[in-house]
Parts: structure tokens; sequence; C-alpha cells
């Protein structure tokens, strides 16, 4: 990706808050620290910032930053005490059955696949509780609201639903979403032409984020819009997929 500039959407002597664009690292990379992320760009521009919780890569979204130790301790300890109020915006493959629901699931490292995460008994605990926003013919929009942080949480959770991320392609069905999926009456291209996708990336976008202000306890929102690639999927869907 070309040179990114982190979307700051508030910004104060003690927090930064930043919609993530999908494609870019939270963090910097162990394997390969070259590779661009979200921290790095923000170092650039603050001199300091503290890491308090983090993105998948192609998930999209709102973040917190400290920008002094004293706010990271405060925001890292509502992180730890789930006083923080985190809500995600999910297309999911298939369509969800009931209005609201939750999912108790504990999660564990894959035994075998690095990198991946299981419903597992002995796991660590893992709740997600989750409402129907919009249901199209072969699609639901979900709005999830996580009461624990674990490594791809929703993503599992979803999965053991039933009904993974649209996108998802390590626990779903599909890399990328294509028009011609929803839309196939009159769908056509030309001779030479190859459809693109209007998607290539987990279908998951951390809305909001709900915390008490580090340095003045006063409980505050923030609300990350949905980024071009997630709207126009929703909008085809509304168009062809009802």
């Amino acid at each position: 990706m070309g040179k990114v500039k982190p979307d700051i959407l508030h910004q104060d002597e003690h927090i930064v808050m930043v919609n993530k664009t999908p494609g870019l690292l939270s963090i910097p990379d162990r394997h390969d620290p070259t590779l661009p992320s979200l921290l790095g760009l923000l170092n650039q521009q603050f001199g300091k910032v503290y890491t308090v919780h983090r993105l998948d890569r192609e998930t999209s979204g709102l973040l917190v930053f400290a920008l002094q130790e004293e706010a990271h301790r405060e925001l890292s300890r509502q992180f730890q005490q789930r006083t923080v109020e985190k809500r995600y915006l999910a297309l999911l493959d298939g369509v969800v059955y009931h209005d609201t629901g939750t999912l108790d699931r504990p999660l564990a490292e894959h035994p075998t696949k690095p990198g991946r995460m299981i419903v597992a008994k002995k796991g660590k605990a893992a709740v997600s509780h989750y409402k129907v926003i919009e249901r199209f013919k072969q699609f639901t929009l979900v709005e999830f609201h996580i009461e624990t942080g674990r490594m791809h949480q929703i993503r599992v959770h979803a999965e053991a639903l039933g009904h993974p991320l649209a996108i998802d392609e390590m626990y779903g069905r599909r890399e990328a979403f294509f028009l011609s999926e929803v839309k196939q009456r009159g769908f056509q291209l030309g001779k030479d032409e190859e459809e693109r996708p209007l998607m290539q990336r987990l279908t998951l976008h951390a809305l909001r984020l709900t915390i008490d202000h580090p340095a003045t306890g006063e409980r505050t929102t923030f609300e990350a819009p949905l980024p071009k690639d997630f709207r126009a999927v929703l909008q085809q869907l509304r168009k062809w997929g009802h």
C-alpha cells in the first residue's frame, strides 16, 4: 500500500482515536518490522504513542492509543476490567435466524495450526453478544458487542454460530465478494473483462468504542464510519440481495 496518513477522529493531550484502514497493521510485525503499521505512523507524528489494544490487519475501524504513560495505564486497566464497550459491524454468511443472541464459548489456540483459534472447553473465556441489523437473501448484517477481546474472537464465534464472516479465508467460505454472486440476472462482463471484487478482506469493522476518559473520567463514545469497500457491498446487497 502507498503512503498512508492515519485517519484521526479525535485527539487531545491524553489520547488519540484513529479509524484504522483495512490492510494496515495495528502494530509492527514481529517477523517483518519494515511493514507499515498504525503505531509506526502515529509514532512518527506524535513522537511516542502507547498501544492499548489492536485489530486484525484486515479489520477496519476504531482504535484508541494513549499519548501519556498515565493515560496508557488507566486505559489498560479499563480493558482488563472490561468496562470498555466495544461494538463491531460484521457481515455474516447466510441468514441468521435469531434477532439477538449470546455466544459464551471459550477460545484457545489451534493445537496444530499456528495463528488460528478454536472453541475449546479449557480455553480462555470469550463472550460475544450479537444483534441482527439487516437481513439479505444470502447474508446478514450483525452488530457484535464483545465483553472479552480474544484473538479472532468474533471470527471464531461467528463460525461457531454457523455463519462465518462473509469474507474470511481462514474461518469462512470466500476470500472476496463479487457482485455476480448477488446480481445473477443481467450481470455481464465484456469479452476480455475480468470481474473485480467489491471487497477483498474481512467483513468486520470496529464501529464504536465507549471509554471513561483517562484524564476526566467522563464516559465518552467514539464512532468510526464504515469504509468505502464495506459501504459498496451493503449498497449492492440492498439493491439486489433482499
